[in-house]
Order: structure tokens, then C-alpha cells, then sequence
């Protein structure tokens, strides 16, 4: 008869705080520890556990492995996108985490990116739902680089729109939503003919206005890299 999981949730970061929350959604059976509590406790925690993911920084996951982790016969797993390790396996959740929590049918349509030699999901990660692929080890940098231009990247822009309408500009936040709202939706919908303007154009006029209207803006050397990346990209296609 197969063991019944307990997991052990080591931080307390957005991402550790956010699968706490999923994991009671879920009813799973876990336990949680932090650096700000007791190394008994954590010894403790340790030797119920089935499972141990450690929620904590890239930097911190092989020191924590090499001093807490040695003797456990626990299945260990972190959720770095990038970090390759030998001790424990990598399963990346693809979604970007809030200071909100999120609802159940959010969670569970989170994707897992799985090192490629990581046990079978099933076991890997017993009772959660969520759709799964496997990445070579040696991929994750280039996966996870991809996932910051995308994600992290595009919300530094969509933040320099909010903040200049509202303080150069005088228009409300509120008014660029539907626009945000729209490029996500075409981008899901129909990704290859999502990019409109000037540079789908090939409307230098337009660019070089946009260019001189950003003089002494950092994000003009943001627009110059766009501009020179699209036009690579276009050579290599």
C-alpha cells in the first residue's frame, strides 16, 4: 500500500507562502518550517516528511541540502527555474506569484517544468494535479532566462507605461487596461500575429520620433535593444 505523503515546506517567501495555501486548498497533509524557528523543529519536521520542498533562494538550496538534508530518505525538490542540481530534483512552476492568493482552478493550472531525470510525477509530487513537462538539466538556464524576458521584463514596461501615464501624461492606469488586456489575449490566441506597430511596419520614421521622444529616458536604450533584437531575429528567420 503506497505511503500517504506529508510534505515539508521549508521558507517562508510569496512562492512557499502561496503552496501553503494551495496545499490546504488541496487538503494535502504538510508541515512548514523557517529559518526564524528552531533547528529542532526542523529536525523534527525533517524525519515526518515524504516529501521536502525547499521554497528558499538559488543560493541557498545546496548549502541547506549539504547541512540538513544528508540522512533523509525523503524525496527532495526545489522550485528554482534555473538552478541545476545533484541533490535535489527541480520542479519549476511556471506562473509568476503575487502577494494575493490565488483561487483553487488558478493553482491548479499551473505547469510544472520537471528535471528530466526526477521520478515519476506521480511520486515526485503526489496529489497535485497540475500538468507537468521534462526539461533537460542543461536547458534550464536558456528556460529560465526566457521566462525573465518574458515575464519579468515586460512587467518593468507595462510598470513604465502605468507610471508615466499617470505622472507625465495625466491619464489614468485605469485606461490602459483594456489595452494590456487585449496584447495578453492576442498573444494567446494567435502568438505569431500578436506584435503590431512600428516595427512590423518597418516604419523607421515612426521609430526614430519614438526614439527622440525618449531622449534622456533610460527606456530609450530599452527601445534601441528592441528595435536592433527584432531586427536580428528577423535575419535569423
Amino acid at each position: 500500500m503506497r505511503q500517504v505523503p506529508h510534505y515539508l515546506l521549508i521558507g517562508n517567501g510569496r512562492v512557499a507562502r502561496h503552496f501553503q495555501y494551495y496545499f490546504s486548498l488541496l487538503k494535502l497533509n504538510f508541515s512548514c518550517w523557517h529559518r526564524g524557528q528552531a533547528l529542532a523543529q526542523l529536525q523534527a519536521a525533517i524525519s515526518e516528511a515524504t516529501h521536502i520542498l525547499l521554497l528558499i533562494s538559488d543560493a541557498a538550496i545546496e548549502a541547506f541540502a549539504a547541512e540538513h538534508l544528508q540522512q533523509t530518505s525523503a524525496i527532495c525538490i526545489h522550485f528554482s527555474g534555473s538552478h541545476i542540481s545533484e541533490r535535489v530534483y527541480g520542479a519549476h512552476p511556471l506562473m509568476t506569484f503575487n502577494e494575493l492568493q490565488y483561487d483553487l482552478a488558478r493553482y491548479q493550472s499551473v505547469p510544472f517544468i520537471v528535471d528530466h531525470d526526477a521520478p515519476h510525477y506521480s511520486d515526485l509530487l503526489p496529489g497535485l494535479p497540475n500538468h507537468h513537462v521534462r526539461i533537460a538539466k542543461s536547458l534550464k538556464p536558456k528556460y529560465h532566462a526566457y521566462c525573465v524576458l518574458a515575464g519579468n521584463f515586460s512587467c518593468l514596461l507595462w510598470q513604465k507605461l502605468f507610471h508615466s501615464f499617470e505622472q507625465e501624461l495625466q491619464i489614468p492606469i485605469e485606461m490602459a487596461h483594456p489595452f494590456l488586456q487585449q496584447v495578453t489575449e492576442n498573444l494567446c490566441t494567435a502568438p505569431q500575429t500578436a506584435l503590431t506597430g512600428p516595427l512590423t511596419r518597418n516604419d523607421h520614421v515612426t521609430i526614430e520620433k519614438n526614439m527622440a521622444a525618449l531622449a534622456d529616458d533610460p527606456f530609450q536604450d530599452v527601445y534601441a535593444s528592441f528595435v536592433t533584437a527584432f531586427s536580428k531575429q528577423r535575419k535569423i528567420k
